[in-house]
């Protein structure tokens, strides 16, 4: 299974060019099926950018997490802190493969309404049919 999540471009660009290897959230998804995250970039950019597979996922509170992931955390310690500010746990998506889309999709072309979720979006076999139809070619 597969779930959308807003990045913001620059940390996307990270990902993909591999210098950020984890990503950082306040909640996590429920679905233990889930493997590969879809990158939505957030305006200015507004496409479908890419994917990367899970290879774990750290829970832990802040300071632990910053600790374990500090040298591949792609951010400043400043964003981190500012980010999970007042929270008491946190989560670390650890990414494995990534593929970068030759051609971002415009994800109204995929999702009907489409409204870039807050934390996370299910995407069904259908959505996930059809988005391999709209890209075909990775680049790498």
């Amino acid at each position: 299974m597969k779930i959308l999540l807003s990045i913001k471009p620059e940390f996307a660009e990270k990902i993909f060019d591999g210098t950020k290897s984890f990503e950082f959230r306040k909640a996590i998804f429920k679905n233990q099926s889930v493997k590969t995250v879809v990158v939505y970039a957030t305006r200015p950019v507004g496409k479908i950018v890419g994917e990367f597979d899970i290879d774990c996922i750290f829970e832990d509170s802040p300071n632990n997490l910053w600790i374990r992931t500090k040298n591949y955390a792609g951010i400043t310690k400043d964003f981190f802190d500012s980010y999970f500010s007042g929270r008491n746990k946190g989560y670390a998506i650890s990414i494995a493969e990534t593929r970068e889309y030759e051609d971002p999709i415009d994800p109204g072309k995929l999702i009907e309404n489409f409204s870039p979720p807050q934390s996370y979006m299910y995407l069904d076999d259908d959505l996930q049919r059809l988005q391999e139809r709209e890209q075909a070619t990775f680049a790498f």
